[in-house]
């Protein structure tokens, strides 16, 4: 079910949103590197797992921070619903 309200990302959090997806797009290549690297060196090793492991962390981070900024921007291109139309259907209250 869809929310009743929904409030409009101000663009300040859509510009910090879109340098954290940065952020994350560079840790994921970063471990991948490093994952790799270590893999080719020590096959196996502590290290190459604790490698794959934060890969898998940053990568998660982006997909999620890539998702939440796609619904936004989905979200951006609707109208917002006009309220004033449903005060003029209600029934108006008698002053006794």
């Amino acid at each position: 079910m869809a929310p009743k309200t929904e409030h409009p990302m101000p663009p300040r959090a859509v510009r910090q949103l879109r340098r954290v997806r940065t952020f994350y797009m560079a840790g994921a290549l970063l471990w991948a590197a490093a994952a790799a690297w270590t893999g080719r060196v020590h096959p196996g090793s502590r290290q190459m797992w604790i490698s794959l492991l934060l890969l898998a962390v940053f990568t998660g981070l982006l997909g999620a921070a890539s998702l939440w900024l796609q619904r936004l921007q989905a979200a951006a291109g609707r109208k917002p619903a006009h309220h004033a139309a449903r005060r003029a259907i209600a029934p108006r209250h008698a002053n006794a």
